[in-house]
């Protein structure tokens, strides 16, 4: 068991907090996350941090603002209790859409909630697949920005495809996209779409050739899944004999399970950076993979000051 270093988490991926520790060989910190009548949220560490490295465990997925504001009070408790290193391990990153300045008069929202880390008192941010990379840049402390896709790539590597290709379900994935490609040994693809507004897309066409082969779409995030299972019909329409989809983050809000399942698609694989609730795990045409081995080497390597880059890989 390493010692001087503590894992602890909020309500927000309790599952992955645990299997996170379990990687590691050490117990969940004992920490109690309660909510006044009122909606507001209490904080309490239920044992000794002084001088320790502690990692905070906590997805700001849904209920976003809740599971943010867990995280933030967590890290001003420990900040309080005179924890030598606190590491903020995000796995998934929420906000991370709203990166930049679309029209006038809008937040830029993820660089508000890196300032609102800071300020809490996190030394250090560990996620996974920032849905825009230059986020990095929004931090003035050390980011370590790790990458799903080893973890994805293990699962698809023995499965049988014929003539796989890869597609990117949009320009702004093509390099994620040849990447995986690449690893896999396969050709690329690529979906021209238009958005005409806030999770609403329109796929236009395929770029590339998709006809007799396997497809397997592969995107950082699926939320509400119009994307995904638009590019799965375009790609039917042009030949494909099977499709499939992969994803970091499975969203997966308003009527994403329903879309899925009377969907093309054969097979959804995510990983497990987002809790998902029962109707999400019930649906027959996911898969969750996990990345506890991948978080849980990384914390480690960071409480021993060896090297993480060989994980971004």
């Amino acid at each position: 068991m390493p010692d001087g270093i503590k894992v602890l988490t909020g309500n927000a991926n309790r599952p992955l907090a645990q299997k996170v520790c379990d990687y590691i060989g050490i117990p969940l910190a004992d920490t109690k996350v309660s909510t006044f009548s009122d909606g507001e949220i209490n904080v309490q560490i239920n044992e000794n941090v002084r001088g320790n490295d502690v990692f905070v465990v906590q997805s700001t997925s849904t209920p976003v603002n809740n599971n943010l504001m867990e995280l933030l009070l967590m890290i001003d408790a420990l900040r309080r209790a005179s924890a030598r290193r606190i590491t903020a391990v995000i796995p998934y990153y929420g906000y991370a859409r709203q990166d930049r300045k679309v029209q006038p008069r809008v937040p830029i929202s993820s660089k508000l909630v890196a300032d609102l880390l800071t300020a809490a008192g996190a030394n250090r941010v560990l996620t996974i697949d920032l849905h825009a990379g230059q986020i990095q840049g929004f931090f003035n402390i050390p980011v370590d920005h790790l990458y799903a896709q080893p973890v994805l790539h293990e699962y698809f590597r023995d499965s049988r495809f014929d003539n796989l290709v890869i597609v990117s379900p949009d320009a702004g994935g093509a390099e994620r996209a040849r990447d995986f490609a690449k690893r896999l040994d396969a050709s690329l693809a690529l979906i021209d779409k238009r958005r005409e507004m806030a999770n609403v897309s329109r796929v236009m066409h395929v770029i590339g050739d998709v006809k007799d082969k396997d497809a397997l779409i592969l995107d950082d995030m699926i939320d509400t899944a119009g994307t995904t299972t638009q590019a799965a019909q375009a790609l039917k329409e042009n030949g494909a004999k099977r499709v499939f989809a992969a994803c970091t983050h499975a969203v997966l809000s308003g009527p994403a399970c329903e879309r899925i399942n009377e969907s093309d698609l054969e097979l959804l694989v995510a990983t497990d950076t987002i809790d998902l609730d029962e109707k999400m795990v019930a649906c027959p045409k996911l898969k969750v993979v996990s990345v506890a081995k991948l978080l849980g080497e990384a914390i480690t390597r960071i409480h021993d000051e060896s090297s993480v880059s060989s994980l971004f890989d």
